[in-house]
């Protein structure tokens, strides 16, 4: 029973065997596959990296040559007339009169009566004072006669005055009498005065020739001394507040306003005012400055002086110089000898400048700075006559680096559509050959050999259910 046994299983091992290999076989293809896959990749040489010439990039320059000139400093201010006035009532009254010239704007010469109050009253009360000094004098002149009517009798009872013998006394001679007459006459005298200059302040007028800028009055109003009438400026002369900061004071001149004397030189100013359709200029000149550093803004005032601003007073000016205009200084500076002057945009952050040598390459050049404005730079040294200084910004410049000058030339071929004018032209990129795309064409056949060997290998196996049976 046991030999039919062992006989019978003999052949059942024998028919699992090519089971098992027949199986394992798509697992030895994958393997494989993978094995020659991994092989390739290794072996496969990268293309060799082609190098790209440089890129000479497209710049603007400026011939450089040292020159003489005469450096100017910028500053701005507002105009404002030397001599202003507030006018106030020295006493009170009806306004009864005004002059046709008391209006803004309105021009009036020295002298001219602006204002009138009512000198009804004032005139009376210089006629009391007047008859008050008249009383005052009679009395005195009747005190006197007493006095020397008493110095008279005095002799005649007890001889000379003056002698050994006996002497009088000031109330014999009426002395205080005659001093009280007097000090009164002198007191009528100083009331007569006052009312008589009363009577002149109800007169408004001023010692110089100007314009009214502002009426607070009218006809009829009653004022007290204390009231605002108006505003009224001479024309004589305009005064521009120059704010000046430590570094434009070591490039001008300003007068010595401690040591002012006949011979002093000032400093000419142009004042310049524009507006939409035009831009007129004046010639002034500064006389003084204000002799303190403002501590807040760390400036200076200098003070410019323009005569005859509206040319109302003999000057013949094409436009005058209303007060209030804002008007640009250009102030006559300090004579400089060989310096180079160039944009502020081609000075560097770190005081550099960008030079393009003999051979068009660029060099990075440290020059010395004279004066530096936010417009122009001012060079000393560090420059030689002829160099061609490079005005394109460039981000990081490298000494070295070829560069191209554009000319005239080049600006149709750079002005085309989508290009800018200044910048450089396209350069052809070089063919490389795309050895990524092979590699993914071999990794997609390889996948798929995979595949497919998979699917092989789960045909070949049989169900769980067919082993158990």
């Amino acid at each position: 029973m046991s030999n039919n046994t062992h006989n019978h299983s003999v052949p059942a091992v024998s028919r699992r065997k090519p089971g098992l290999l027949k199986r394992l076989l798509p697992l030895w293809v994958l393997l494989g596959s993978i094995v020659l896959l991994v092989a390739f990749i290794s072996m496969r040489q990268p293309p060799p990296a082609e190098e790209k010439p440089p890129v000479a990039q497209l710049v603007d320059t400026v011939t450089v040559s040292p020159q003489s000139l005469t450096y100017t400093v910028i500053s701005q201010g507002t105009v404002e007339p030397q001599t202003e006035t507030t006018l106030v009532p020295e006493v009170a009254g009806k306004v009864v009169k005004l002059s046709p010239s008391f209006v803004a704007g309105g021009f009036f010469a020295a002298g001219d009566v602006l204002l009138e109050i009512d000198p009804s009253d004032y005139r009376a009360a210089l006629s009391s004072a007047e008859a008050n000094l008249a009383n005052a004098e009679a009395l005195l002149a009747e005190e006197q006669a007493r006095a020397d009517q008493a110095r008279k009798d005095w002799q005649n009872l007890n001889g000379p005055i003056g002698g050994s013998g006996k002497q009088p006394n000031q109330l014999v001679l009426r002395v205080p009498q005659l001093a009280q007459a007097e000090a009164n006459v002198k007191a009528m005298r100083a009331a007569l005065q006052m009312a008589s200059r009363d009577l002149q302040r109800t007169r408004i007028s001023l010692p110089y020739s100007g314009l009214v800028k502002s009426r607070a009055v009218d006809l009829g109003q009653y004022v007290a001394p204390g009231n605002t009438l108006g505003v009224t400026f001479a024309v004589d002369i305009a005064e521009v507040r120059l704010p000046l900061t430590e570094n434009d004071l070591d490039y001008i001149r300003l007068p010595d306003t401690m040591h002012a004397n006949d011979s002093q030189q000032y400093t000419p100013v142009r004042l310049i005012a524009t507006n939409q359709r035009s831009q007129q200029s004046w010639e002034a000149q500064i006389v003084r400055t204000e002799g303190f550093l403002d501590a807040a803004t760390r400036v200076t005032y200098a003070v410019a002086v323009l005569r005859d601003p509206y040319g109302l007073l003999g000057t013949e000016r094409p436009m005058p110089l209303r007060m209030g205009t804002f008007v640009k200084a250009e102030i006559e500076g300090v004579r400089a000898n060989d310096v180079i002057a160039l944009p502020r945009a081609s000075l560097r952050e770190d005081g550099t400048i960008l030079v393009a040598d003999a051979d068009d390459r660029l060099d990075v050049r440290t020059v010395v700075i004279d004066r530096a404005t936010p417009q122009q730079v001012y060079i000393s040294a560090g420059l030689e006559p002829g160099e061609r200084v490079i005005t394109t910004a460039i981000a990081a410049p490298i000494p070295g680096t070829p560069i191209r000058i554009f000319a005239a030339d080049e600006s149709s071929q750079s002005d085309q559509p989508g290009q800018l004018a200044g910048q450089p032209e396209p350069v052809d990129e070089p063919y490389i050959e795309p050895a990524a795309e092979a590699e993914s064409d071999f990794d997609t056949s390889a996948q798929a050999e995979s595949t497919r060997a998979v699917q092989a290998q789960a045909k070949a196996e049989p169900s769980i259910s067919e082993r158990v049976n």
